[in-house]
């Protein structure tokens, strides 16, 4: 199971081509391709056209993005407007100066391509097979801009809503590959967006290799550094000129009888909301280590018997979610005086959260329920816990007493479209038996 399950925006569906982002003539090529299309983003919120209750990327042509690129060439730019980078140098490779900030994000194939290291990068890019993908972060652009691509650019023109829209309720509507596409171009786009200046010397930095590497300007040949010590990446390599993952353990922790669950409701979750708790995994620890301290920090609970469960892109903004279950004892106490996170914490039976999920609304979450739509990574952790008061938690009366009938359900809890979802209801309709069942 640990092997084949995907989650929602996994599964990585595009050839990233990684080792020719640091050729400006096979990028700018890919940009005159018919076929390329464009992910637009404004303030990290996704361009979408919604039919219904289906929400799609709305790809824009190179035609909808070019007055927003800048003068060509694209990839490559030198020192001065319309002047190509100098060959040979690294510190130039696919270098974007001027024109908004672009991410090559692959090619979805059509077929098995030949890449052939014998044809000149440009022409391996006219017989490449597939749809190019490139995103586009438009959160700089003139009103006038942004109204012609909600109005007039090719999506528009085919008759759904375009819109930008809060990123958790548009892909909730989303198909796997659609949200997979959306799981990388948001990363990059934000952190691309993020850092503008050297960690090292604080300058300006410029964007390389189709938006995947940032690097000083005071390195640039045409820049003037009298008087200025060298800048520390000049040598060596840093992980700072690198997008980065931040890896966070998801846990649902079980019983030895596997038929309780924890689920912990952190402060600045919507109402009613209950979920896997989760934490950042820190420097010289393991994933299992980071699964059994955050349990401990957040919730008070030990935990043995770690069992891998799968991993989610979760691009708010740069998460992996690595997700495991892990065996607690209910009659513990759960500890709420340590980080002080969540506002509950409680242990539910496997008939009170399948009661949750098989409620209408159970599971369901809209935009309404993230308010801030500036900074939808305002809590990135699905699970993210901290709790109370110190005490045993069995969940009351008042929060369990049926979801069937009239009202809405008892409490609620992610959809299966997160990976704390998957791990919740694989556990209540016992999908996990394979992965638990040498546990007892």
């Amino acid at each position: 199971m640990s092997e084949t399950h995907v989650n929602f925006m996994g599964g990585s569906p595009l050839n990233r081509l990684s080792w020719l982002r640091t050729s400006h003539a096979f990028l700018n090529a890919l940009v005159d391709t018919p076929s390329t299309r464009w992910v637009a983003f404004q303030d990290g919120k996704p361009l979408v056209s919604s039919l219904a209750k289906n929400n799609r990327l709305a790809l824009l042509t190179t035609a909808d993005v070019e007055p927003l690129l800048g003068s060509k060439p694209y990839f490559g730019q030198g020192e001065k407007e319309d002047e190509s980078a100098v060959g040979g140098l690294p510190i130039l490779e696919a270098a974007r100066f001027r024109g908004a900030p672009v991410v090559f994000l692959g090619l979805n194939e059509t077929q098995v391509n030949d890449f052939s290291p014998a044809l000149p990068h440009e022409q391996l890019a006219k017989t490449l097979s597939g749809t190019s993908y490139f995103s586009i972060d438009v959160t700089n652009a003139s009103q006038t801009e942004i109204d012609r691509l909600l109005h007039v650019s090719s999506p528009a023109a085919n008759g759904p809503v375009v819109s930008f829209s809060e990123p958790r309720g548009a892909t909730s509507g989303m198909d796997q590959f659609d949200a997979a596409v959306f799981a990388v171009a948001r990363s990059l786009v934000d952190w691309n967006f993020r850092n503008k200046f050297c960690a090292s010397c604080g300058s300006p930095v410029h964007s390389l290799w189709g938006g995947w590497k940032l690097s000083c300007t005071s390195l640039l040949p045409w820049t003037d550094n009298t008087g200025r010590k060298p800048c520390p990446t000049e040598k060596g390599l840093h992980n700072i000129a690198h997008p980065r993952s931040d890896p966070v353990v998801i846990m649902a922790v079980l019983n030895e009888a596997q038929d309780k669950i924890l689920l912990g409701r952190n402060k600045k979750f919507p109402g009613k909301f209950y979920s896997a708790l989760a934490g950042f995994v820190e420097p010289g620890e393991s994933f299992e280590d980071a699964v059994r301290r955050e349990l401990w920090e957040e919730a008070g609970v030990h935990v043995w018997d770690v069992k891998y469960h799968s991993g989610q892109p979760w691009p708010y903004p740069a998460n992996l979610m690595v997700g495991y279950y892990a065996t607690g004892d209910p009659s513990k106490l759960v500890r709420t005086d340590l980080d002080n996170e969540l506002e509950d914490a409680r242990w539910f039976t496997r008939e009170e959260v399948r009661a949750v999920l098989e409620h209408k609304e159970g599971t369901n979450f809209t935009k309404n329920d993230y308010p801030d739509a500036k900074t939808p990574e305002g809590n990135p952790l699905a699970g993210d816990a901290a709790i109370r008061d110190s005490q045993i938690r069995e969940a009351p009366a008042s929060v369990t007493a049926g979801a069937a009938g009239g009202g809405g359900p008892p409490f609620r809890v992610p959809p299966r479209t997160a990976i704390a979802g998957v791990l919740i209801s694989d556990w209540a309709y016992e999908k996990a038996h394979v992965l638990l069942k040498g546990r007892m």
